[in-house]
């Protein structure tokens, strides 16, 4: 419910929706409630000029240099606050700010002043053939200098004076061009606000519809409360359950494997036994008819006597090394174990696995119930917000927005062809103001051109020729149009140069780095009863600490309104989404979830009397270090084939006769039972394998009887300890499962309003179109359109206008050089006396022309 009453106070403040969110993936574990629906905006609040804002730049350097105060916060305060002028400082310190402008105008209204005044003494001046009205000139070795110069200089002149025009001709046309474009850019923001209000309701909908993601998670751990909440308590419980059920379950193993030992035992021996038998046997055999031969005569003599006794002494190594036979049976031991055998422990111990994995369905089992109640509770959440929702007035409070939208676009398209209109007038008479300097630079130009091809310096002041003649008289129609038209001129730079500079420097510069946010956030300063006028508009309370400045770059950064507007004092989100409005009952009905698992027997009685009749079995009662010994026993005493060799070499040594013979066949006879016995016995898979598995399974059984009673007792109390874990503390596991669950879906819920809060404070009803409209009508329709296209225009009509002055004085003196003249000096030759012009009394004529030359130069 606290959703919805927030999303609709964010409404009634006329918000907008965000822009595009870049692709984002939700952690593992979270829940992905996805982006608010967004779209983009058509309106960039950025005006890029092109190669004009070269000048701008340019102009902006020059009103730096006239005002390159800072903006002064206290006056303007105190002129809003109807203050300013109380103290005589007031004024000194804005004469201060606005000593450049000042200075700068006085001298625009002293030009305008002196300019017509000067035109008017030198016209008079010149209609009394004086300044230059007298039609003679007087010859100087230097005039070709002088005219070069003064017509470098004047071409000079009406070159700046050209660029001065190019200037202002271009920042007119600029703003022309920008006001045209202007509607593009006001139906583009009237554009984003119609989405916004399309497109709101989507908004709301879509975090109201959130809420399902929310329930359908919940409803989903709820469906599987087995593979969650009892998977949980029973990998608590299996801490303890599982390494005890594993220890009997390989006890198990044990046996089997102690009965599989004995077993080989049994069976290896008898192999064995067998095989060694038989061997001493033959070597009993062997041993006798040897010691007969031994006691023949022929073994007195006195060569054989030695060799004799030698063997004789000898025939103690034939004998078989390992005897089998003398070890003790394990058959008692073996009889033992298959009884034990006959009760299947394994099966016992799977048994109380199963038990223990049916954990999960126990608790479906024994919380269906309490789940069906948390459903409807959950399902009864849903359908309050729904309600809510469709409750709300958002239709027609967006229907009463978007007429109010539609009117004011409605005013704005109807007004625009007037503002258009007008804009006409303007550029056409800006262009008018250019056009006279136009003019003058024509005449200036076509005086120079006409002065300077068809000047003939051959030809005397009075000869000079027509197209000469022309040049001198545009060049005195442009100074008598310069001063007709310049103080008209700096009438409208002077205008233009105060209005534009001080916007630029009151407004532009001052709106760019945030200061006039700083004045208007000012207390008391729009209204003296209110500490913060833009609080007591919106929350009727001015001691909110809510400014302008702060809005401004909330909304420049395209933060939700609700944090840049600090709705919290209307509406506190965190106190409506409270989590606990949502879980409580949830949480009520999770914590009475009662789960009883006695009914888990991990091992009965029978199982832990098999285990005992085990380790009491007898098999740690086997000698196994006899059997050791015996197994690392050669087969005989001695190597029978060495034996038989050196019995055959001390026969070598024996006359030759029957008893030489005789050893050599009981020596062929040793040898014979060692290929045929022996080495069996020593190679053959037979008992090779049977001696492998009785050293095998004897160390096993020597492992296994090694403290046996002791590693029974431990699995039995292992068992019954995790046993005492399920009957008696297993509610306390649950209870602290159960709690872990109730956290994780409680954590959904939190996770929902978590998204919400963030969503309503970064995307939802984000305010940057709000930022875009105050950019759009200040920084760029009144600063870069208008203040800059203004200042530009009277700095280049200004600068054009300050050049006529010498232009107007290089022009005057470069038309005495291009114009006919009536009179002029006559020189004659030096030879007569003369000095270079006729006396008057020489031929008894008075000279006016001469003598008035002479004042005039």
């Amino acid at each position: 419910m606290a959703v919805e009453l927030c999303l609709l106070l964010l409404l009634l403040c006329g918000s907008t929706i965000s822009e595009v969110q870049p692709i984002y993936k939700p952690p593992p574990g979270t829940l992905d409630f996805g982006f608010v629906p967004a779209k983009t905006y058509d309106t960039g609040a950025y005006h890029e000029p092109g190669a004009i804002g070269i000048l701008f730049k340019i102009v902006h350097a020059f009103l730096y240099l006239v005002q390159p105060n800072t903006f002064p916060q206290d006056l303007i305060r105190k002129l809003a606050q109807q203050q300013f002028g109380n103290t005589q400082g007031d004024y000194q310190k804005a004469i201060y700010y606005e000593i450049g402008f000042i200075v700068s105008a006085a001298l625009g209204l002293l030009f305008i002043l002196l300019l017509p005044l000067v035109g008017l003494c030198f016209c008079m001046c010149r209609c009394c053939d004086n300044c230059g009205g007298e039609m003679h000139q007087r010859q100087k070795k230097n005039a070709d200098c002088q005219r070069s110069c003064f017509a470098t200089f004047l071409f000079v002149a009406s070159l700046i004076i050209s660029v001065g025009v190019l200037c202002a001709y271009a920042a007119n046309q600029h703003l022309t061009n920008q006001v045209r474009g202007a509607k593009k850019l006001v139906n583009s923001n009237f554009k984003d606000l119609k989405i916004f209000l399309n497109d709101t309701p989507a908004q709301i909908d879509y975090l109201v519809n959130q809420y399902n993601t929310t329930k359908d998670k919940a409803l989903s751990d709820l469906n599987n409360v087995g593979p969650v909440l009892g998977s949980r308590v029973q990998e608590q419980l299996g801490k303890e359950v599982r390494p005890a059920l594993d220890a009997a379950l390989t006890m198990a193993g044990a046996i089997r494997e102690t009965k599989e030992a004995l077993e080989n035992v049994s069976v290896s021996v008898e192999v064995l036994q067998e095989g060694t038998e038989r061997l001493h046997a033959n070597l009993t055999d062997v041993k006798m008819h040897l010691s007969n031969t031994l006691n023949d005569s022929a073994c007195n003599a006195a060569q054989a006597a030695s060799t004799c006794n030698i063997i004789r002494n000898s025939l103690a190594q034939l004998n078989i090394n390992a005897n089998f036979s003398g070890l003790p049976g394990v058959s008692s031991q073996l009889a033992k174990i298959n009884d034990v055998l006959k009760i299947d422990l394994s099966s016992l111990v799977q048994k109380g696995y199963a038990a223990f994995n049916d954990t999960p369905d126990l608790v479906v089992n024994q919380t269906r119930n309490i789940l069906s109640d948390i459903k409807s509770v959950l399902e009864s959440i849903g359908s309050n917000i729904t309600t809510f929702t469709r409750a709300l007035p958002v239709q027609k409070i967006l229907a009463d927005l978007m007429v109010h939208l539609t009117q004011s676009e409605a005013y704005v398209q109807d007004y625009f062809p007037l503002v258009e209109q007008y804009d006409f007038y303007r550029w056409l008479g800006c262009l008018i103001l250019c056009c006279m300097l136009v003019l003058i630079l024509v005449f200036y130009y076509l005086g120079l051109l006409c002065g300077t091809c068809g000047y003939d310096k051959h030809a005397s002041p009075t000869t000079r020729g027509c197209i000469s003649n022309t040049g001198g008289n545009f060049l005195m129609a442009g100074v008598g149009f310069s001063f007709l038209f310049s103080w008209v001129l700096m009438i409208v730079v002077v205008l233009t140069f105060v209005t534009g500079g001080n916007v630029e420097k009151l407004v532009c510069e001052p709106f760019e780095d945030k200061n006039l946010f700083k004045v208007l956030d000012t207390p008391y300063l729009l209204n003296k009863h209110w500490k913060n006028y833009l609080a007591g508009i919106i929350f009727k309370n001015p001691n909110v600490n809510l400014t302008f400045e702060k809005v401004y770059s909330d909304c420049k950064e395209n933060k939700g309104i609700y944090t840049s507007l600090h709705l919290e004092y209307l509406f506190n989100v965190n106190e409506l989404l409270n989590i606990s409005m949502y879980t409580e009952d949830v949480a009520l009905k999770i914590e009475h979830i009662q789960i009883n698992l006695s009914k888990i027997i991990l091992l009965d009685e029978i199982g832990k009397e098999n285990l005992l009749n085990f380790s009491s079995s007898g098999i740690d009662g086997i000698d196994f270090s006899a059997y050791l010994t015996e197994i690392n026993k050669s087969v005989t005493k001695v190597d029978l084939l060495s034996f038989a060799n050196d019995l055959e070499a001390r026969a070598d040594q024996l006359p030759k006769g029957a008893l030489e013979n005789a050893l050599k066949g009981h020596a062929n006879n040793i040898r014979m039972i060692h290929n045929q016995q022996v080495v069996p016995l020593e190679q053959a898979m037979k008992y090779v394998k049977a001696r492998s598995t009785l050293n095998q399974s004897i160390r096993l059984l020597k492992r296994t009887s090694s403290e046996l009673m002791v590693k029974v007792k431990n699995v039995i109390s292992a068992v019954n300890a995790a046993q005492d874990l399920i009957n008696n503390n297993a509610s306390q596991v649950i209870v602290q499962e159960t709690k872990k669950y109730m956290d994780t879906i409680i954590g959904y819920f939190e996770q929902y309003t978590e998204w919400v809060k963030e969503s309503i404070s970064m995307e939802v009803a984000a305010c940057k179109p709000i930022a875009n409209v105050i950019d759009t009508a200040v920084d760029i329709f009144l600063c870069s359109y208008i203040a800059d296209s203004v200042n530009t225009f009277w700095f280049g009509l200004g600068g054009s206008s300050m050049f006529l002055i010498p232009a107007i004085i290089f022009a005057v003196k470069l038309s005495k050089y291009y114009r006919r003249m009536d009179t002029e000096d006559v020189y004659d030759d030096m030879e007569n006396g003369n000095n270079g012009y006729h006396k008057e009394h020489l031929y008894g004529i008075h000279n006016p022309v001469f003598t008035s030359s002479v004042e005039q130069w």
